[in-house]
């Protein structure tokens, strides 16, 4: 089996790159709504897991580099989703729990890990 490649696969350095320019480059005067507010979430799994599994990986947390399983991507849309959504606007005055922000969440993890899951 092949061994992940982390920070350095693939779809985590698309997805870097295209939160990036939706950032930094695209000038907020030409982003609609989905850009504004939904882009940056639907990049948040394939940008941010394999990063976190890098950093269980080095801590002894995560056994092997196998690609992400589903288990591991499910895992994490749940707490993420429930820590972004639902506990942060408890504590910071800009949080906003928005469930279409978990609706795109998942769909980045969907699509992440069939990406990762792909013959």
């Amino acid at each position: 089996m092949n061994r992940f490649r982390y920070a350095f696969d693939p779809l985590c350095l698309l997805a870097c790159a295209a939160y990036g320019v939706n950032r930094w480059i695209v000038p907020h005067a030409w982003k609609g709504w989905f850009l504004k507010d939904y882009f940056d979430d639907i990049l948040f799994i394939p940008a941010a897991l394999p990063l976190i599994l890098w950093l269980q990986r080095r801590t002894g947390l995560r056994p092997t580099d196998v690609r992400p399983r589903w288990s591991e991507i499910i895992f994490h849309l749940v707490v993420w989703s429930v820590a972004a959504e639902v506990i942060a606007p408890h504590f910071f005055a800009r949080a906003v729990g928005d469930p279409w922000d978990v609706v795109a969440y998942a769909g980045g993890a969907l699509v992440a890990g069939l990406f990762w899951y792909r013959p």
